[in-house]
């Protein structure tokens, strides 16, 4: 492919840098992209840019105590670079960021790399049929605070301390590979007095390491994911925390994690040797992980037959969640919501922890920060009845950890992205109702512009990583000829992907995850779901293997046209020796029976030479 990484217009003032693919994010989206490239086109002309100060996304920067994957890993990982290696079938953060690193050595896009650089915006340049992209080199650090520090620290020290400088360089194709758990909740804007409080107060996902917890008291506010994986281990070595206090706004439904064949401890010891020495096991497992995760979409639909379903599923979760934890919790440990409403905790130790002393969990809301202690109270969040109203307490605070999530709606922030005519991406999306693409991937009036792992592209049964791959192998059947100098632009044609929108909003209302009755970070005030795929992922992989053509707009090149036309010629003389065959039957009159009569005879000739061939060959070495 001719288009190069390239200096365009030398020592003028107006040079720059030219990459026909520019990807932004070097998270698992952003290396699949960048291998692909490599692997399926043999291209290697792409830059990637990544704000934070490392390889890995949001396994880079999530660093809390017992961070882990909790999906099996062997479904986690690529399906072009499988690893039989996993310590765990569950593995922590830490051996993901590893396993990301080592197939970007394998793959040699290392180099392809540059950390702490954000990318600003991006503007589209009809003239040129190119994108103008701003970078912002930050200082070392800098890159790894949420968007909201960052802008403190340029308001408390100025813009130089967290910026070094800045370049305009353009490319022909731009990939957003940011992801949707990128920007952390803030402090809850109804509670008070957080500048009065002494102690650390930090999110899960920018977790302080040189806070010791060692006999201190611990708020945690959330109840998710996060949380369910860190709780556990801070009352335990090498934390040790006096006392941990974990508020809920209400209860999350609870999955025992996916069991790892033999148990934790005997896969743990033996499973990296088994798939490394059993040909075909791994594949096996990880179809039969894929099979088993699609079979658990039946609770997430809306006819009677997936009611049924599902609460025969609530049924089994209740009975292990009493099971486990202390009764004093059973009624705020039951959801009053459909499970799949929103996102699972798939558990190992956090129901256990609950019998654990030095652990409260409670719904009674947080009110006030003091110096060293917090206000609750008075009432509970859940469950909403008279028994309930307890009346507010003090409790004692020495950290504070938010575990509230992620700004998930507000999609490619803070990345800023001008199309034709200028307009804003966000904007357009807004306009048109909320957060949409078409396939995920493509918004009309931006050309050569993809998303990987865009608006609605989430399922709440199966792996985030088999959905990237889905859209980066979309991407490039329009990014193949753009490269080859086939085409110049590609964009979705507006009434496809306004007709996409509409099919994707309608299937959604008819699901647990707008009718399942919770509150939930899969869609906004408005009731727009931005987030979640409504079909099951095999679906989605085959509309990502069959796009649609029709569906697109294609500027091509002369290069392009020429090729068309032989495509077109090819097809036209297929088509006429087609007919020209038939009626030259017919002139002939042969019949169905002659044709098969003829297919019998030349059949039986075959065979009858291969036997000749093996009497001789056995003749042969019953000689020798």
């Amino acid at each position: 492919m001719g288009e190069t990484i390239r200096r365009v217009n030398g020592y003028d003032n107006n040079a720059y840098t030219y990459y026909p693919v520019l990807i932004v994010g070097a998270g698992a989206s952003g290396i699949a992209m960048a291998c692909n490239l490599k692997e399926k086109l043999g291209f290697d002309q792409f830059r990637i840019f990544d704000r934070q100060g490392g390889i890995g996304g949001t396994w880079w920067i999530n660093r809390y105590p017992g961070v882990a994957c909790d999906v099996p890993a062997l479904f986690y990982s690529f399906s072009f670079a499988q690893n039989p290696g996993w310590t765990s079938f569950h593995p922590p953060g830490r051996e993901i960021v590893q396993y990301y690193h080592d197939v970007c050595q394998q793959y040699q896009i290392t180099d392809k790399i540059q950390c702490d650089t954000d990318v600003d915006q991006c503007r589209w340049l009809e003239d040129e049929q190119v994108w103008e992209v701003t970078l912002k080199r930050m200082v070392t650090g800098m890159g790894d605070l949420s968007t909201k520090d960052r802008m403190k620290v340029i308001q408390e020290q100025g813009e130089a301390a967290v910026y070094a400088d800045t370049e305009i360089v353009r490319a022909k194709v731009v990939v957003s590979c940011v992801g949707g758990l990128v920007e952390p909740k803030g402090w809850p804007d109804d509670v008070k007095g957080w500048e009065d409080f002494k102690g650390p107060v930090f999110h899960s996902a920018r977790w302080d390491d040189t806070v010791d917890f060692k006999d201190k008291n611990v708020v945690v506010v959330g109840t998710g994911c996060s949380s369910a994986q860190l709780v556990p281990r801070l009352p335990n070595a090498p934390y040790n925390a006096k006392s941990v206090v974990q508020l809920m706004r209400s209860p999350p439904w609870v999955a025992p994690a996916t069991a790892s064949p033999g148990g934790d401890e005997w896969w743990e010891r033996n499973g990296p040797t088994i798939l490394k020495n059993v040909p075909g096991l791994l594949p096996t497992l990880r179809f039969l992980t894929f099979a088993g995760a699609e079979w658990t979409f039946r609770f997430f639909g809306g006819s009677p037959w997936a009611a049924k379903q599902r609460e025969q599923y609530e049924k089994e979760l209740l009975a292990r969640m009493k099971k486990i934890v202390p009764e004093k919790y059973h009624e705020i440990m039951t959801p009053d919501y459909g499970v799949g409403c929103k996102r699972r905790i798939f558990d190992k130790r956090w129901l256990l922890s609950l019998n654990d002393p030095k652990v409260e969990l409670t719904t009674q809301p947080l009110n006030t920060i003091k110096e060293n202690s917090v206000i609750i109270g008075p009432g509970a969040t859940y469950p909403a009845k008279p028994s309930f109203n307890l009346p507010e307490r003090e409790v004692s605070a020495d950290i504070i950890v938010l575990a509230n999530g992620f700004d998930t709606t507000r999609w490619l922030h803070p990345l800023k992205v001008a199309g034709r005519d200028g307009k804003d991406l966000v904007t357009t999306m807004e306009e048109r109702g909320g957060a949409q693409a078409y396939q995920g991937t493509s918004m009309d009036g931006f050309p050569n512009f993809f998303m990987i792992f865009g608006p609605n592209t989430a399922t709440g049964h199966s792996s985030v990583v088999m959905a990237s791959e889905n859209m980066v192998n979309y991407s490039l059947h329009f990014i193949k000829p753009i490269l080859r100098g086939e085409v110049t632009s590609v964009d979705v044609k507006h009434d496809a992907e306004v007709a996409y929108t509409s099919e994707i909003q309608k299937a959604l209302k008819n699901t647990v995850w707008m009718n399942g009755g919770c509150s939930s970070w899969y869609y906004t005030k408005d009731g727009w779901n931005s987030t979640v795929y409504p079909y099951t992922q095999i679906d989605f992989w085959l509309r990502c293997v069959f796009p649609k053509w029709n569906h697109w707009n294609v500027t091509y090149t002369q290069k392009g046209l020429k090729k068309q036309r032989t495509r077109t010629m090819l097809k036209s003389l297929s088509a006429i020796v087609l007919l020209v065959g038939a009626y030259r039957m017919r002139q002939n009159r042969l019949s169905v029976q002659d044709i098969r009569t003829a297919f019998q005879t030349s059949v039986q000739g075959l065979l009858r030479r291969l036997i000749e061939l093996l009497s001789v060959a056995q003749g042969r070495i019953s000689s020798a």
